[in-house]
């Protein structure tokens, strides 16, 4: 197979799924466009705030993919080969995660905009309830941590020959560029008559700029404050900066940030079609990664991990994503402007993600042996494609440089919209509603996220390696379980609805499967450390976290059986809004 003949038949299936499937599901969820829905119903100009699905779209899309696409699709072709990886990337997000956006998104429109866990609590129980918030505020904080920690990393990272001509603080510069852009567009748009569409038009092109600014003018924050430490000062200068967005109205960052960064994925996807469509023709582009990787199917070999259910679980965003649960139910719910939006926004931009994963797939394909680090493996094949899109004309340098940058966008972008989302769920929990709750309620958010980036780092076998990192082989099953168990939600309400829920059934079946499988090898590691006395103090907290997953998912299960058959509750109460 060409590499041409592999991208264009992922976007084919994808375009075709896009038509028929998602035209299914429309009818199956009985979408209706003259239904009121609660960016009108509670419109309140800081969370509620309606948008077109144009405009909607980008956002979505942005918030939902950030590294994930990257780094999973690359990881998974480098220990089990492409094929592996593309069957799916393709399978699994027309069949279980296009249907699990779609349906977490319709949940939550349909019950006020709140969380998927508000689901829970109105067809299975209020403890099952608090129980599902308390896990999905706590995945949330992890997120702000991993990515603030990997962000402030990046901005203080060194210019080396592995790869890069563009130092962390030039990065830094191009990330403070893109806020205040994303912040001008919002100002543009909101008091200006300059249309959503010529506001992207202007600002576009200034972000592309503002990228390739950043070399000129690299902001060493580390030189600035004379600081021992300058990778925790970013962190904790990144975490303000969290707070203030995550209570910014919504038309102020995150819509006009969400668009230019969707915006900016679709330039990419352009650039890697154009690349791999000219270097295959002229013969300059070839697959030479292995089909199949030295994974087995169900055994370790050697250090490379079992296909089954490893791959589940490594390619999350570009298949399905527990993540997306709490973004369509958080943000985008609240900002969708008529149901039928739901079909372009959750479905399509499910299959846009999935296609935007394939070709981070060919970065990894065009080499003969895909080893070393994903974001360096995706600028590599970037600066290729690119170089191949502009007839020779970027230098391979340059458009490298511009990868990495562009890498560093996509994890930034995360980070203030995970930590609104921890703010809503946390005010879900707690059921404050008074105006100053929503400060305190962030202010926590990022709070817990600043006290263990002080912490000291643990050492494991001799090495010093940051808190987050040690239980980062569980981010991956617990994202996964977190899918699994919003598809669980969404079928006991369908079943308890009166409907058949064969379509999120399946799903939920597979998800749990694959994630109980994967936490229960992670216990196995575990127990063969304990046996040999090599596991260290910090170690017993990831076996007990992975312990707590498996009950949790457990409890989950049971608690949705004995719920399901029951008769559907009465229809939820108005949500009761801020004072």
């Amino acid at each position: 197979m060409s590499l041409l003949l592999f991208l264009a038949s992922s976007g084919i299936v994808l375009a075709l799924a896009y038509r028929w499937m998602g035209r299914y599901l429309a009818r199956y969820f009985q979408l209706d466009a003259t239904a009121a829905v609660p960016s009108h119903t509670h419109r309140d100009g800081l969370d509620f705030e309606p948008a077109k699905a144009s405009y909607l779209l980008p956002q979505h899309f942005s918030a939902i993919a950030a590294a994930g696409p990257i780094v999973g699709p690359i990881l998974a072709a480098t220990l089990f080969g492409w094929v592996p990886a593309w069957i799916w990337l393709i399978v699994g997000a027309i069949l279980i995660g296009g249907v699990h956006d779609l349906a977490t998104l319709v949940a939550s429109v349909r019950h006020d905009g709140r969380s998927i866990a508000e689901v829970v609590r109105r067809y299975m129980n209020r403890r099952s309830y608090l129980l599902f918030l308390a896990f999905i505020w706590v995945s949330l904080v992890y997120v702000i941590i991993a990515f603030a920690d990997v962000t402030a990393g990046t901005f203080v990272q060194k210019a080396t020959a592995a790869g890069t001509d563009a130092p962390g603080p030039a990065v830094a510069t191009s990330s403070i560029l893109y806020l205040l852009l994303s912040i001008a567009m919002g100002l543009t748009v909101r008091y200006t008559r300059l249309g959503e569409g010529f506001a992207k038009l202007i600002f576009l092109p200034l972000v592309v700029g503002a990228i390739l600014l950043g070399p000129s003018l690299p902001f060493d924050l580390g030189s600035l404050t004379g600081a021992a430490r300058p990778q925790m000062v970013w962190d904790l200068v990144l975490l303000g900066y969290c707070f203030f967005a995550a209570l910014a109205p919504v038309w102020l960052l995150l819509q006009p940030r969400g668009a230019l960064g969707g915006y900016f994925l679709y330039v990419i996807m352009i650039v890697g079609v154009l690349g791999i469509a000219i270097g295959s023709v002229n013969g300059t582009l070839a697959i030479q990664a292995p089909a199949f990787g030295a994974g087995h199917l169900f055994t370790f070999n050697g250090t490379t991990p079992p296909l089954l259910p490893v791959l589940f679980i490594t390619i999350a965003c570009g298949a399905c994503s527990g993540f997306h649960s709490i973004v369509a139910s958080g943000t985008t719910s609240k900002q969708l402007d008529s149901e039928t939006d739901a079909r372009p926004v959750a479905y399509g931009g499910m299959l846009l993600e999935s296609f935007f994963a394939c070709i981070s797939l060919a970065t990894v394909m065009i080499l003969a042996k895909p080893t070393g680090r994903p974001d360096l493996t995706y600028a590599d094949g970037i600066a290729v494609f690119m170089n191949q899109a502009s007839f020779g004309a970027i230098p391979v340098g340059i458009a490298r440089q511009f990868g990495l940058l562009c890498f560093a966008t996509f994890v930034f972008d995360t980070l203030d919209a995970c930590t609104r989302l921890a703010r809503y769920v946390l005010l879900e929990f707690t059921g404050w509603k008074s105006r100053l709750s929503l400060y305190g309620a962030t202010l926590f958010s990022v709070g817990v996220p600043a006290l263990v980036l002080t912490l000291p780092p643990a050492v494991v076998n001799g090495v010093e390696v940051p808190l987050w990192r040690v239980f980062w082989n569980l981010f991956g099953s617990s994202n996964q379980l977190l899918a699994a168990l919003a598809l669980l939600a969404v079928t006991v309400w369908l079943a308890r609805r009166g409907r058949t829920p064969w379509l999120t059934l399946g799903p939920t079946i597979l998800m749990l499967v694959m994630t109980t499988w994967s936490l229960s090898l992670t216990l196995l590691q575990h127990l063969g450390r304990l046996r040999t006395h090599q596991a260290v103090p910090v170690q017993h907290l990831e076996g007990g976290v992975a312990l707590v997953l498996v009950v949790m998912s457990l409890w989950l299960v049971v608690e949705a059986l004995l719920l399901a058959r029951n008769p559907a509750p009465k229809p939820p109460e108005p949500m009761p809004l801020p004072a």
